[in-house]
């Protein structure tokens, strides 16, 4: 009997195209906070961790919890506003659906390990029609978030994979750290908010620049 294979994703800038969106709601939680906003680079650095930890490291170091709390609220109903908001484009990356659908139709066990909290994930799923493909779902509000291994550990568990059955495909520095720290093969895709060399330095065993050889790797993959 062939040994399960699983496929662990992000979601942000990794199977969704969601820096404009992110850094919109950014800047518009910062300003109704009365702080001046976050430029996209220093953005870019804190997507994939929890959304508290995030801004927290983004705003003032002196903020006090009240005000932090009200930046977070802010940001939270941004986001709502920006997905009701006609026009709305948040797309999935270019031949990230027909990736899914392979692996699904191939056997592999999906999951989901993400910075975003599950009411975000659904806000996505309305959008998106991905949940299907996904077998469990890890969440930052779950237990302990990015890079802690928590969510890679018990999405292996939930689906009875062992790291070696197993890889984590991540945009940022966080998802290969949290992969690395959970004991399975880690493969950084560029095209979102993390930079090729910064994923490589985090200690990606690949890093792909097109869905086509993240395709590739997949298929070529080998459970131990």
């Amino acid at each position: 009997m062939a040994k399960p294979r699983l496929a662990i994703w992000d979601v942000d800038g990794t199977l969704v195209d969601s820096r404009a969106v992110i850094q919109s709601c950014m800047e518009a939680a910062f300003r109704q906070t009365g702080l001046a906003p976050p430029d996209y680079d220093a953005t870019r650095r804190v997507i994939g961790i929890s959304l508290v930890e995030a801004l927290a490291i983004l705003a003032p170091p002196d903020i006090d919890p009240a005000r932090l709390e009200i930046l977070v609220d802010h940001y939270r109903n941004a986001f709502t506003v920006q997905r009701a908001a006609p026009g709305h484009h948040e797309p999935m990356y270019d031949g990230a659906l027909e990736v899914l659908d392979w692996l699904k139709q191939d056997g592999w066990r999906l999951a989901i390990a993400t910075g975003k909290t599950h009411r975000g994930l659904d806000g996505l799923f309305a959008k998106h029609a991905i949940k299907s493909y996904f077998d469990t779902v890890w969440c930052a509000d779950d237990g302990p978030g990015k890079p802690h291994p928590f969510m890679v550990e018990q999405a292996m568990r939930a689906l009875g994979c062992a790291p070696g059955q197993s890889l984590m495909i991540g945009d940022a520095i966080h998802d290969i750290a949290m992969g690395r720290a959970a004991g399975v093969r880690c493969l950084g895709v560029s095209w979102g908010f993390g930079r090729a060399e910064e994923l490589e330095e985090a200690g990606a065993d690949e890093v792909h620049h097109e869905f086509r050889t993240l395709a590739d790797s997949l298929l070529a993959f080998a459970p131990a």
